[in-house]
């Protein structure tokens, strides 16, 4: 009974994801199965939903990208954690509940209905060139770490810059660490592209459209 139970939350849950990673596929980074992630072209894993590896829960995935924005544009939005619920693919609440100027404290709630879960990060901010936040609640994660850098882009661009995303993270729940394992990959793209897509709404179009540099290591030459 009880794995026909747990059978049954797997497969509910796993088609709500797969309909909402459907509305966006753009590749922007890539998923690593260990901790060592040296941020080279991605390989193609093939997962499903019977096939859960039995090697650490922890994760990491990375992405590198050119991008034409400034990276004062980036910071303001990447740092702007109390309105990520208006933004963030599937962050339902974002609280701010102490902030300086270069560190802030934030309560959020993420999930796929009807899964929801709450922690508290913490939050290093350097204007304009790096936020970094970790949780350290210890009630959903052993460990979460979110990490964003910001450097100059094209030399003949000054409203460019190249963004470096990375997320690692261990799920003390054996149930959300198979989550990971199917479908992080994939999350993790579309919280990349929708901080992207973000700063175009706050200050109009890019220079130029996002080149994944992880694929164009050249790009930066030209």
């Amino acid at each position: 009974m009880s794995i026909k139970m747990n059978f049954s939350k797997y497969y509910s849950l796993g088609r709500v994801i797969l309909y909402s990673l459907q509305k966006n596929n753009g590749f922007q980074g890539h998923y690593v199965n260990n901790i060592d992630c040296h941020c080279r072209a991605s390989q193609h894993q093939k997962r499903t939903l019977f096939n859960f590896p039995k090697s650490s829960r922890k994760r990491e995935y990375c992405g590198r990208q050119l991008v034409g924005y400034t990276m004062e544009q980036m910071f303001e939005v990447v740092s702007d954690v109390e309105n990520y619920y208006k933004f963030v693919p599937w962050c339902k609440q974002s609280v701010v509940l102490t902030k300086t100027s270069d560190h802030l404290k934030a309560d959020l709630i993420v999930g796929f209905p009807p899964i929801n879960e709450s922690y508290t990060s913490y939050v290093t901010l350097v204007k304009p060139y790096l936020v970094k936040a970790e949780c350290k609640d210890g009630r959903l994660f052993h460990h979460l770490l979110t990490l964003w850098r910001f450097s100059p882009g094209l030399k003949r661009e000054q409203q460019s810059c190249v963004v470096d995303f990375q997320i690692t993270f261990e799920f003390r729940s054996a149930f959300h660490s198979h989550l990971s394992n199917l479908f992080f990959d994939q999350v993790a793209r579309q919280m990349e592209g929708a901080f992207i897509r973000e700063v175009g709404k706050r200050h109009g179009p890019a220079t130029m459209p996002p080149t994944n540099l992880l694929q164009n290591s050249n790009t930066l030459k030209s």
